[in-house]
């Protein structure tokens, strides 16, 4: 594909970056890119690999740096092996959520698609080396890789020890294998192309619930906080994950903006934002979590979930996808504009419980197209970059303590404000230790003055952040080469390796390096 048609298909990006694209190559089978990677090699022409570039937020499918070639991986859509007993898939880098959701169905197997917020068809492998996650039983993405396979610089074949060693069964079953643990390399890095990986499947339980509280007034958030960790502590695997979510959240969940609202240009005002809460019914901050497991097992964790969640919590509900049926017909129980705050219907929570079990859908992604309120409806599949949305995604780490809760709530809001950025911010448990808090800058990406005022806000986001100790667990592609500037031994031996694995620069150059 020459340079202008590669622009084209390319080229479009909702952080509203942009990068020139020498061209671009699709192969189609895992085959042909050592080939392609060695070609490239020795006429030194850099080459960008892409899963199936739905990078929402981040870069979408455009290289680090100009004049790349894209190498896009998408028609590596093969499942290449499934073992039904144990759970373990291997696949390309091709194969979507919705694919493998599409083929566990087709086959009746009892197991759950690693999901994500941003849709179906967005690529496993690409997410899993983003070191992506969900809120489902294995929520860190890249702990259920058990294997991969990758394509070096020079167009040799990365396979891991215990596969070299004729131990492909095992290889695919133990993650670790033997010798230096070596996989990890290729996560988030230029240092090869993965054109295979094998995953863990989390089992499909017997039950899976969410369950919803409330906490009335924002400073009430750090009181819960300690509750949170005591029942991720008390029940790892039982309980997925939880998120909790601000008012603003999740009034942009109801579809509610300022656009559509006369007369409030910019930030919501603050009465406005008080008229909607009372309106739909929405706390300062609304928890939401996950439960999965036998019948039984989680009726206990219910009890003690109920326990557990003491004062200042004011609400809590449990939620099944039965229930959630039932509803349809008594819509009116649900407590706090709960069917509102998460689109208005109950179809949509209804999508929700099946994304927290496993089945990958758009609602999530919904969030990309805020600003233009319900006046038109997207084309689907949603592409928020075909339909000119303008997302920059903020992520830091969090630790899960009240004073640093605090100390960050205090410091982005402050950003946001003086950005008139609405503040959406979610905060996700990524253990019991540490929260990953995501920050959605939701601009107009058709104006100019706009998107420079998101850029400059999540600059000063990513800048006061660092200084606090609040350092994202990803970042864009505008941001790889300020965080590989900083000093440190950790840096060095990064760019030694990218030195002597790639000496030329031509896989991703500036990824992460």
């Amino acid at each position: 594909m020459g340079e202008s048609e590669a622009q084209g298909e390319y080229g479009r990006c909702t952080t509203g970056e942009n990068r020139r694209i020498l061209g671009a190559v699709r192969p189609s089978g895992g085959g042909e890119i050592p080939a392609i990677v060695a070609i490239a090699n020795l006429c030194v022409i850099p080459l960008y690999a892409i899963s199936t570039g739905r990078n929402w937020g981040y870069g979408t499918a455009l290289p680090v740096e100009d004049g790349c070639v894209v190498l896009d991986l998408s028609g590596l859509n093969r499942i290449l092996d499934f073992d039904p007993e144990s759970g373990v898939v291997t696949l390309e880098p091709g194969v979507t959520q919705g694919m493998l959701a599409d083929f566990l169905e087709r086959g009746n197997h009892p197991y759950m698609v690693p999901v994500t917020g941003a849709g179906p068809q967005c690529s496993i492998v690409g997410n899993a080396l983003e070191r992506g996650y969900g809120i489902a039983p294995y929520s860190d993405h890249f702990s259920a890789v058990t294997s991969l396979e990758a394509v070096l610089a020079d167009g040799r074949v990365y396979r891991p020890a215990l596969s070299e060693l004729k131990g492909v069964p095992l290889d695919r079953a133990f993650k670790w294998g033997i010798g230096p643990y070596l996989d990890g390399l290729f996560t988030q890095s230029g240092l090869g192309v993965v054109t295979r990986m094998s995953v863990a499947l989390a089992r499909k339980p017997e039950t899976v619930k969410i369950f919803v509280f409330a906490i009335e007034e924002e400073s009430q958030i750090h009181e819960v906080i300690p509750q949170m960790r005591e029942i991720l502590v008390r029940y790892p695997g039982v309980v997925g994950g939880v998120k909790l979510m601000n008012a603003h959240q999740v009034l942009a969940m109801t579809g509610e903006n300022s656009s559509a609202l006369p007369g409030t240009p910019g930030l919501l005002r603050p009465e406005l934002v008080a008229e909607l809460r009372k309106k739909f019914r929405v706390p300062a901050w609304t928890g939401l979590g996950t439960l999965y497991g036998t019948a039984g097992v989680v009726a206990a964790a219910q009890k003690e979930l109920r326990r557990g969640l003491r004062p200042p919590v004011g609400f809590l509900q449990f939620v099944s996808l039965n229930w959630v049926e039932r509803l349809s017909r008594f819509t009116s129980w649900i407590p706090f504009g709960l069917v509102n705050g998460f689109g208005a219907s109950v179809v949509t929570l209804k999508h929700l419980m099946e994304l927290v079990a496993g089945r990958p859908n758009e609602t999530a992604l919904r969030l990309a197209y805020w600003l233009r309120g319900r006046s038109a409806a997207p084309v689907l599949p949603l592409d928020p970059a075909r339909d000119a949305c303008g997302l920059i995604w903020y992520a830091p780490l969090i630790p899960m303590k009240p004073e640093a809760v605090a100390e960050y709530l205090s410091l982005v809001e402050r950003i946001l404000r003086d950005h008139e950025m609405e503040p959406l911010i979610t905060l996700t448990s990524m253990s019991d230790r540490c929260f990953d808090s995501t920050i959605p800058l939701i601009f107009n990406a058709s104006s100019e003055p706009d998107r420079n005022q998101a850029e400059r806000c999540y600059w000063t986001l990513l800048e006061a952040g660092k200084d606090a100790g609040f350092i994202p667990y990803r970042v864009g592609i505008q941001t790889m080469r300020w965080l590989s500037a900083e000093g440190g031994t950790y840096w060095q031996v990064v760019r030694e390796l990218k030195r002597a694995l790639d000496p030329n620069s031509i896989l991703s150059p500036g990824r992460y390096v």
